[in-house]
């Protein structure tokens, strides 16, 4: 059994956890800021964006912190006087886009829906994988994603893993050195929680023993998911997790973002999300 705490709460829609220098940070998508918590838990509002939701976040290698754009479909870099776009994908992502991982080079992959999942104007349609070089050229890196999601990367850079909410799956490529993607593999298919047909997974981390965390929003779970599907660990929750994070000073402090609302259009406006934290065995590798 794990012990788990509320760390923080009051946020509307917490997102994309990262542990960076030393210290978590967040999206609140729909209260459309950017949070920097301290190791006692005071939190910092990094930045509110005006008309934009915050989503995934990464740094470059000069510290200097990219944040999507979601609703605007671009990347922004901050600087001392506030956004700037570092990338426009709009001409890839026709629908809004959403995480994003950032290699230490400053090479960003991107996520997006890919079709109209809120409006309803479009079926499902499969979707790319985004990338980003450090100095703001995108362009498509990998084809035929499942509304790509939540993203991790090994700590050697080799290695991306994909969650692909569409298809039930993790998928995982091999890294180039110039930051293409290249023999892409099934890392894991997920079975639906009991009286669900479908398991999406969200927001993904790795942990050193090569196993993925994943939140699982419908089943109301966070699953360990060793290479193969064999699922070593499930934790239930009463609200819907949606993204996860290996930080603290051992990284044996599992992060997860959790929400009772999650449907952008039936959301209420009250700030139903929080972030709880639940110590692990298995510290986190790589990225986020």
């Amino acid at each position: 059994m794990h012990e788990i705490r509320c760390f923080a709460e009051g946020f509307h829609l917490a997102e994309c956890p990262r542990w960076h220098g030393g210290r978590l940070w967040l999206s609140d998508m729909w209260g459309r800021t950017v949070w920097r918590f301290d190791r006692d838990g005071s939190r910092h509002a990094v930045h509110t964006f005006d008309g934009d939701d915050p989503g995934g976040l990464g740094w470059l290698p000069d510290g200097r912190l990219l944040v999507v754009g979601m609703q605007r479909r671009v990347v922004y870099r901050l600087e001392p006087g506030g956004p700037v776009v570092h990338a426009d994908l709009s001409g890839l992502a026709p629908w809004p886009c959403n995480d994003m991982i950032v290699a230490d080079d400053g090479t960003a992959y991107v996520s997006h829906f890919g079709f109209d999942l809120w409006g309803g104007t479009t079926g499902f349609l499969p979707a790319p994988l985004l990338r980003v070089t450090p100095d703001g050229r995108a362009d498509a890196v990998a084809d035929g994603l499942l509304c790509p999601n939540g993203m991790a990367l090994s700590a050697d850079g080799r290695t991306l893993v994909v969650a692909e909410p569409g298809g039930g799956r993790l998928s995982r490529f091999g890294v180039a050195p110039d930051g293409s993607l290249r023999e892409r593999s099934v890392f894991a298919e997920l079975a639906p929680a009991p009286g669900q047909q479908h398991a999406p997974p969200d927001g993904i981390c790795l942990d050193a023993a090569g196993a993925v965390w994943a939140a699982e929003p419908l089943g109301r779970r966070v699953l360990r998911i060793e290479p193969g599907g064999r699922v070593a660990d499930e934790i239930p929750f009463e609200l819907h997790p949606l993204a996860v994070a290996l930080g603290g000073p051992d990284r044996r402090t599992l992060f997860v973002c959790l929400s009772a609302e999650i449907a952008r259009p039936q959301r209420s406006g009250a700030a139903t999300a929080r972030v709880d934290a639940l110590r692990v065995d298995v510290p986190g590798e790589g990225r986020p």
